[in-house]
């Protein structure tokens, strides 16, 4: 997701939850990502994901990106879209892991527990690296907008 506020191309970044992530900050934030299903169609899966992680289903004109190949070889096909949201109302889905490790104990995370609009050279600082290719392949297609 992206927007333009006064004049500036801010991108919706969302940093992953859980006790691995809790004092990571630069390169730690990605673009909302998941795993499509089987039967299921990429972008269907990129939308239900990102509905997920953030609690509303995202609206507007999908652009498809170049997939880009993650360091553990993960890849992602990512696609742009224009709107706006209320971060003070996203509400991210949990996975559940044993923490402290090996105590038995078995607590809930949010996926996500942070997202945030971040213009582009900032967005560059706190995105995992993989991911940067993305940020600049939307601002040479949105091009200048003042």
């Amino acid at each position: 997701m992206f927007r333009i506020r006064n004049g500036k191309l801010e991108l919706l970044l969302v940093h992953p939850g859980g006790p691995f992530w809790k004092n990571k900050d630069r390169g730690a934030w990605s673009i909302p990502k998941g795993e499509i299903q089987p039967g299921e169609d990429a972008l269907t899966a990129a939308r239900r994901e990102f509905a997920e992680e953030l609690g509303f289903t995202p609206e507007g004109n999908f652009t498809a990106l170049t997939p880009i190949r993650q360091k553990g070889g993960k890849r992602v096909q990512v696609w742009a879209f224009e709107s706006d949201c209320d971060l003070s109302a996203v509400k991210s889905n949990t996975f559940q892991m044993e923490w402290p490790p090996h105590s038995g104990r078995m607590q809930d995370f949010p996926e996500i527990d942070r997202a945030e609009f971040f213009e582009v050279s900032e967005a560059r600082i706190r995105v995992n690296p993989a991911q940067i290719s993305c940020l600049d392949e939307l601002e040479k297609a949105i091009g200048p907008r003042e």
